[in-house]
């Protein structure tokens, strides 16, 4: 039986109905969905593989590194129990870490008042500090007493002045700048620090306060004040340094003093100063915001506070075995051709260190001065008092120092010219070789540095 062989033979799409290339068009479209389809899922079988491969790793090394880790700890505590097995049998093995050691050492410091470089723009420029620059080299200012810097360990000073070009002052009855060329005054004394929190030092805005950190910094002056605390290393001891603005809060910095001293607390300083602008002008004795915060200072921390800003000198305190010079008085002062007091002083402190970098001595020295080489005007050129000028000197300042002691530590001033040959009688100590000591006489002294 034969079978008839059939067979189907496809018309050309132009011979379809409408219904045919419709159903075609369709069957296409499905076919090509399909193969997107397959093509997607080809994709994502191969990233989640590649996934896989990579979770295995990561698993792998994670496990790996636990199992490392274990062991490691298991080792551990093997060489634990090995090392506290050899203390037992014998414990002179075994060195402890030796303690930080330094030479042992003495550092004299050197502080003085008030600093400030050029004028205002509105003085007579005839008497001006700038008229005296125009005519001098920058040696000229600082020619009396720079050998004393020159000889000392660190030098600090309080900058109350700006060093910038700008020419938008605020408007305050006094603002001073000078230009950034007056820093050689400083630079040629060997200046090592200046404290910059005080109220002239934006005088001429936020810009050229910035101006006067940089031009200090790149000729070797550390700037510091506010919130910058700064760190000094002498003879291998860490001394930290911070400077604060009272006159803006009165009494409201307390906090900015904790946060200093603990900043340089953490830098591991082994002694602190504290440097504040506070007070009040021409007022010969602290009041009693200045005495709450150098208090304060030293219960937190500090080892020395010195103080600035009234213009006039102030006294001296002992408390509980650390020092405070309240205010300085001016210095180098361009603010003012006529000073209402022309004395002033230069603050030694010498502390001796032992191998440990603790404190086991310190002494005091003062050195009277005044602004400038005449007691009839300023010209801008600090000089160490003679005979019966520094006598009266220092008489000025014990007085105002037993004024502090009798209203506020109940004991005998620090600084007592009454005491035999001007050396320190007091009552209260800080601890065997901690209490201060005046260095000689002091009119012998002055003349021994001239």
């Amino acid at each position: 039986m034969s079978e008839e062989k059939r067979t189907t033979h496809k018309r050309p799409l132009s011979e379809a109905t409408p219904e045919e290339r419709e159903a075609y068009y369709r069957r296409k479209r499905e076919r090509a969905r399909r193969k997107r389809e397959r093509e997607l899922r080809r994709r994502a079988l191969l990233a989640f593989s590649i996934l896989g491969v990579i979770f295995i790793l990561v698993f792998g090394i994670a496990i790996a590194r636990l199992i490392s880790g274990k062991k490691s700890d298991r080792n551990s505590s093997d060489l634990a129990a090995e090392a506290v097995s050899e203390k037992v049998v014998s414990a002179s093995s075994v060195s402890p870490t030796p303690a930080r050691k330094i030479q042992p050492a003495e550092i004299k410091m050197t502080f003085t008042g008030d600093v400030l470089l050029g004028t205002d723009e509105a003085f007579d420029y005839s008497t001006s500090m700038n008229a005296y620059y125009d005519t001098n080299t920058p040696d000229y200012f600082l020619q009396n007493v720079r050998s004393i810097f020159q000889q000392d360990d660190l030098t600090i000073i309080n900058f109350e002045s700006t060093l910038t070009e700008e020419t938008a002052r605020n408007m305050e009855l006094f603002a001073f700048k000078a230009p950034p060329e007056y820093v050689n005054i400083l630079k040629d004394a060997t200046i090592d620090a200046a404290n910059v929190a005080n109220n002239h030092s934006h005088d001429y805005g936020e810009k050229s306060f910035t101006d006067t950190k940089q031009v200090l910094t790149e000729n070797n002056i550390t700037p510091f004040g506010y919130d910058e605390v700064i760190v000094k290393e002498v003879k291998g001891v860490r001394i930290g340094i911070f400077g604060i603005y009272e006159l803006d809060e009165y009494g409201g910095v307390a906090p900015q003093v904790t946060e200093c001293i603990n900043k340089l607390k953490a830098q591991n300083c082994d002694m602190i100063i504290a440097v504040f602008h506070w007070g009040n002008e021409l007022e010969p004795y602290p009041d009693h915001f200045q005495v709450e915060l150098g208090h304060q200072a030293i219960d937190e921390g500090a080892d020395l506070v010195v103080g600035h800003h009234p213009h006039v000198v102030q006294g001296i305190e002992y408390y509980k075995g650390k020092t405070i010079a309240y205010s300085l008085g001016n210095f180098l002062f361009g603010g003012n051709s006529h000073p209402t007091e022309m004395d002033t002083m230069i603050f030694q402190m010498t502390f001796g260190f032992d191998e440990q970098a603790k404190i086991t001595s310190q002494s005091i020295n003062v050195i009277p001065c005044l602004v400038s080489t005449t007691e009839e005007y300023n010209d801008y050129c600090p000089t160490i008092r003679q005979g019966d000028g520094a006598a009266a000197t220092i008489a000025k300042i014990d007085t105002r120092s037993q004024q502090i002691a009798d209203n506020y530590s109940g004991i005998e001033a620090i600084y007592n010219s009454s005491a035999p040959d001007h050396r320190v009688r007091i009552s209260q100590t800080g601890g065997a070789g901690t209490s201060p000591s005046r260095e000689g006489e002091a009119v012998q002294a002055v003349q021994s540095t001239s």
